[in-house]
């Protein structure tokens, strides 16, 4: 589901910016990691290096999920090489500036219905 989203935006917080959302567009998902792709986070990741507790929510129609995370940003490494030849291939032009990969603690059913909020993984 989480691949295939209609929509994805993460949430961000620090003292100095408050909450910050943005909109996702590439997204990977690696074992229990999800990889999100760095084009251009300016306050994201000044809020996340203040602060790496974030929440990622997906959704298709009325059916979404909440996933909160712990977040650390790599600029190198297989994972992060990897990711890079995978824009390449598939949004040539565009900079791959890094990755965030997001650990996720727990995840809420956010869809509409009598099962909005429930915790599905903690």
């Amino acid at each position: 589901m989480l691949l295939n989203a209609e929509g994805k935006a993460l949430a961000t917080y620090s003292q100095e910016t408050g909450v910050h959302v943005v909109p996702i567009s590439s997204i990977k998902v690696d074992g229990d990691n999800i990889i999100l792709v760095n084009y251009f986070f300016g306050a994201t990741l000044r809020n996340i290096n203040n602060d790496p507790h974030v929440a990622l929510a997906a959704w298709i129609g009325l059916k979404g999920y909440q996933i909160k995370a712990t977040a650390i940003e790599e600029k190198e490494g297989e994972r992060f090489e990897a990711v890079v030849k995978w824009i390449a291939e598939t949004i040539p032009g565009w900079v791959v500036k890094s990755i965030l990969v997001l650990t996720p603690t727990r995840i809420f059913d956010v869809s509409a219905g009598a099962e909005a909020g429930k915790e599905v993984f903690e």
